[in-house]
C-alpha cells in the first residue's frame, strides 16, 4: 500500500523533503498558502526587473550540491551559478572601507597594507577554519549526529571550537577589532551579538576564499523554482493557496492538515516547512504547555526592513556593500545583484536592495507604524546614493508585510541562530511530542542559508522513510 504524507509549505525544505520522498515511492501532496514556491527563496518582478524577494544573498555551493545529489540531481544542471569575485565590503562610522575579495592573497594584502601583521594572521584564521569546516561538514548531513559521529569524522578534535562563540573564535585570532567586526557582519545581520554567535560563523570567510561563494543567473528563486519542477515530475501534486489551519492529531499521531477552507487533507505522516515554532504554538494545539513555554521563550529573528530598487548606470562591484553606522543602530546592505547577473537589466536600469534588519521585539513594539518610519528613515540616508547615478522605489516591505505575505509566525524568519541553540541541537526533524510529524526548515539545521534549508528537508524525509518504511 502506497502512503500518504502531507507536507506544509512549499518552502526549500517542503520541496527537498518531497522529492525525497516521491522517490522513495511515497504519495506527496505539498500545501502552499502561497502562488508560488521557495518561500523566503521566491523572487518576484517589479516595472519589468526581476528581484530576489527576501533577506538570502549568497548561496553555498558545496551543501546545495550535496543536497541536489541527494535528490539524484546534478545541481549544474538545473541552476546556472556564478562565482562572485567581489563580494562584500564594509564601511565603518568612520568611513574605514574593508573589503572582501574571492582572491585571499589580495585580500590578505590589503588588510596587511592597513594593519601590518594582520594580512597574515587573516591568511592563518581562513586556513584553521577551513580545515575544521572539511572536518565538520559530515556532521551537517546528520539529523542528530551521535556521538559515534562525532568520533568517527573526528570532530572531536575541535570541540573547544564546537563549544566557544563566533567571538572567542575572532579573539584568538588577534585581528584588529574594525577586521573583527566586518569578519562578523553576519551576526550584525541577525542582530546578534558576537559573543553569543555561533562559532560555524568563522567558515564564511573559509567557504568565500576556497569554493567561493555564488549567485545563480535569474536570482535565487531559480533555486527553489528547479526543485518544484523536478518535484512535479517526479508525482508530487503542488498546490498552491492552500493554507493550512491546523495539523490533525489523533491519538498522539499526526493524521492530517486542515485547510483553511475546512478541507481535511488526510495522511500517514506530516512534514512541516513553516517556521518550526509557528508550528507547535500555532498549528498543533495538541503541543505540551511546558514545550509551549520553552518555544515561546526562544529570540526570534526579524526579516527587518527592505526597498526594491531600479538603479540607472553600469552596476559597480563589490556585491554587497555594508555600512555600519555605529551607536547600536543595524547595519544597512546594499545589493546590487548585476555586479554578477547582467540578463537582470531593463532598459538600461537594473534591481537593486536596500535592506536593514530590525531586532525582532523592536519591530513588535513598533508595529506598522514604527516600521514604517524607520524604513523610511534609511532610504533618506545619503551613504547609498553615493553608488548610484539614479533610483527608483519600486516597492518595499517592512516586517509586519513580510509576516502576511509569507505567513511568518510573528512576523519573524526563525529563532535566532545562538551558540547555546546550535548545540543544543536546533528542534529536531522527527517530532519527540506527536508521532508521525516532522519538520523542516532553517530552525532544524545550524545555519540559515538556502542550502542548510534544503539539507533538512532531507533529513525530515529520512525520518520518514525510517519510520515509515
Amino acid at each position: 500500500m502506497t502512503r500518504t504524507v502531507v507536507v506544509v509549505g512549499a518552502g526549500m525544505g517542503g520541496l527537498t523533503a518531497a522529492l525525497r520522498l516521491a522517490r522513495a515511492g511515497f504519495r506527496v501532496r505539498v500545501l502552499e498558502a502561497r502562488a508560488e514556491p521557495g518561500g523566503l527563496a521566491s523572487g518576484f518582478v517589479a516595472d519589468g526587473l526581476p528581484f530576489d524577494a527576501g533577506p538570502y544573498i549568497l548561496l553555498d555551493r558545496p551543501g546545495l550540491e550535496w543536497a541536489f545529489r541527494a535528490l539524484g540531481l546534478e545541481l549544474g544542471d538545473h541552476v546556472e551559478l556564478r562565482r562572485i569575485e567581489e563580494v562584500y565590503e564594509v564601511a565603518g562610522a568612520d568611513g574605514t572601507r574593508i573589503a572582501f575579495q574571492a582572491d585571499l592573497e589580495r585580500t590578505a594584502e590589503a588588510f596587511e597594507t592597513r594593519w601590518p601583521g594582520s594580512g597574515t594572521r587573516y591568511a592563518t584564521f581562513v586556513a584553521a577554519a577551513g580545515r575544521v569546516y572539511r572536518r565538520l561538514e559530515p556532521l551537517l548531513h546528520r539529523s542528530r549526529p551521535s556521538a559515534a559521529d562525532v568520533l568517527r569524522t573526528g570532530a572531536w578534535r575541535h570541540l573547544r571550537f564546537l563549544l566557544s562563540s563566533l567571538g572567542a573564535v575572532l579573539a584568538r585570532a588577534g585581528l584588529p577589532p574594525p577586521l573583527v567586526d566586518a569578519i562578523a557582519i553576519w551576526t550584525h545581520v541577525a542582530r546578534q551579538r558576537i559573543d553569543e554567535a555561533p562559532s560555524p560563523m568563522a567558515f564564511v570567510p573559509a567557504l568565500i576564499h576556497g569554493v567561493g561563494a555564488f549567485y545563480p543567473r535569474g536570482g535565487i528563486a531559480a533555486v527553489p523554482g528547479a526543485l518544484a519542477r523536478a518535484a512535479e515530475a517526479a508525482g508530487v501534486e503542488l498546490r498552491h493557496g492552500a493554507r493550512v489551519r491546523r495539523i490533525r492529531v489523533r491519538d498522539g499521531r499526526a493524521t492530517g492538515a486542515e485547510l483553511e477552507s475546512g478541507e481535511l487533507v488526510a495522511a500517514d505522516a506530516v512534514v512541516s516547512d513553516y517556521n518550526a515554532v509557528g508550528t507547535y504554538l500555532e498549528l498543533v494545539p495538541e503541543t505540551p504547555a511546558s514545550i509551549g513555554r520553552m518555544l515561546r521563550g526562544l529570540p526570534l529573528q526579524s526579516p527587518g526592513v527592505c526597498a526594491y530598487l531600479a538603479v540607472r548606470g553600469s552596476p559597480r562591484p563589490p556585491y554587497l556593500r555594508f555600512r555600519l553606522p555605529g551607536g547600536g543602530e543595524p547595519c544597512r546592505l546594499l545589493i546590487v545583484p548585476g555586479v554578477i547577473d547582467t540578463t537582470s537589466a531593463r532598459d538600461g536600469w537594473w534591481p537593486a536592495r536596500l535592506l536593514s534588519p530590525m531586532d525582532h521585539a523592536q519591530a513588535e513594539r513598533a508595529g506598522p507604524a514604527g516600521q514604517r518610519a524607520y524604513l523610511e528613515r534609511v532610504l533618506a540616508e545619503p551613504w547609498w546614493r553615493e553608488h548610484v547615478a539614479e533610483f527608483r522605489v519600486l516597492a518595499t516591505r517592512i516586517p509586519s508585510e513580510w509576516g502576511a505575505e509569507y505567513h511568518l509566525h510573528r512576523e519573524s524568519m526563525n529563532p535566532v541562530m545562538t551558540a547555546r541553540f546550535m548545540r543544543a541541537g536546533r528542534i529536531a526533524h522527527r517530532s519527540p511530542w506527536v508521532r508521525r510529524l516532522y519538520l523542516a526548515g532553517s530552525a532544524t539545521h545550524p545555519g540559515q542559508w538556502v542550502s542548510f534549508c534544503a539539507i533538512s528537508g532531507i533529513l525530515a524525509a529520512d525520518r520518514v522513510r525510517e519510520d515509515l518504511g
